[in-house]
C-alpha cells in the first residue's frame, strides 16, 4: 500500500512500471538498452475516490492520456537504478 495522504492510499498493483529505450544524444547504447523509466497509473479504474480522480486528472492535464492513463516518465539519468 502506498500512502498519498493521511486518508489517501493506493495499492502497488496498481501502478506500472516499464523500462523504455531514452531518445536523444547518450552514445551508442542509447537505441539498444531500456535505460528510461516510465510509470503508469490508470486513474480512471483505479480506487482512488471519483472526487480525488477528478482532480488527478485535471492537474496532471497532458500526462493523462484519452484513456485516463498518467504516464510520468524520467529520462535524465539514462540508467535503469
Amino acid at each position: 500500500m502506498i500512502k498519498l495522504s493521511d486518508t489517501v492510499a493506493v495499492e502497488e498493483r496498481e501502478f506500472e512500471e516499464r523500462f523504455v529505450q531514452a531518445s536523444g544524444p547518450g552514445g551508442q547504447n542509447v537505441n539498444k538498452v531500456a535505460t528510461a523509466v516510465e510509470l503508469r497509473f490508470d486513474v480512471k479504474n483505479s480506487s482512488l475516490a471519483p472526487d480525488i480522480k477528478a482532480r488527478l486528472i485535471a492537474v496532471a492535464g497532458r500526462r493523462v492520456s484519452s484513456k485516463g492513463i498518467l504516464v510520468l516518465d524520467s529520462r535524465e539519468h539514462r540508467t535503469q537504478a
